[in-house]
């Protein structure tokens, strides 16, 4: 009986899971409204709900929600959260319109150990660079696809084996899925 117990097996790490979305088709229309007013597009307000219920099919719902707070990025994210289960953490912030990847993933690592998933919502050329920037492994495939073009509506969901975001940082994310609005409207 007197003797010590054996060593507990730590806790598996639950992978971090984040997920990037470029804002939908915007419009371009009234040259009157600066680039922060724009709003979406009919193309766009026909795509952001079809990424949604794929990203909800696919258990992809995030806890938190980081996103720039344009107008086309605030109604792609209406219209992408309709559908869902359950409503997440949103925290809409002006430093992430047109953002930059450093500055993209310095607000992601500030977000700590808690939740295990994230959403970035934001434009280019920011979202394909980090996206770009953050995948190291995944299908090669769906990495040349991105690497190629993030278009619209695009979202890619990347899974890193850390504890804390803080610990999230270039070439340590692997891809594990890539999709676009046509590529979604066409599986349907």
């Amino acid at each position: 009986m007197g003797g010590r117990a054996p060593p507990r097996e730590p806790w598996p790490t639950v992978p971090k899971t984040l997920i990037l979305l470029r804002h939908a088709k915007s419009a371009w229309d009234n040259p009157s409204l600066a680039d922060f007013a724009r709003p979406l597009s009919s193309r766009g307000r026909k795509a952001a709900p079809l990424i949604g219920a794929y990203l909800a099919r696919h258990g992809l719902v995030p806890d938190l929600v980081l996103a720039s707070s344009a107008q086309r990025v605030i109604e792609t994210l209406d219209l992408v959260s309709a559908g869902w289960p359950g409503k997440p953490t949103i925290r809409k912030l002006k430093s992430l319109y047109l953002a930059m990847p450093r500055e993209m993933l310095r607000r992601l690592q500030a977000v700590g150990r808690e939740p295990d998933r994230v959403m970035l919502v934001g434009h280019n050329p920011g979202i394909a660079d980090l996206a770009n920037w953050l995948c190291s492994l995944g299908k090669a495939e769906q990495r040349a696809s991105l690497a190629r073009k993030f278009p619209t509506g695009a979202t890619a969901v990347i899974e890193f084996d850390v504890e804390d975001w803080a610990e999230v940082d270039a070439e340590t994310g692997r891809l594990i899925d890539f999709a676009t609005p046509k590529q979604i409207e066409r599986a349907d």
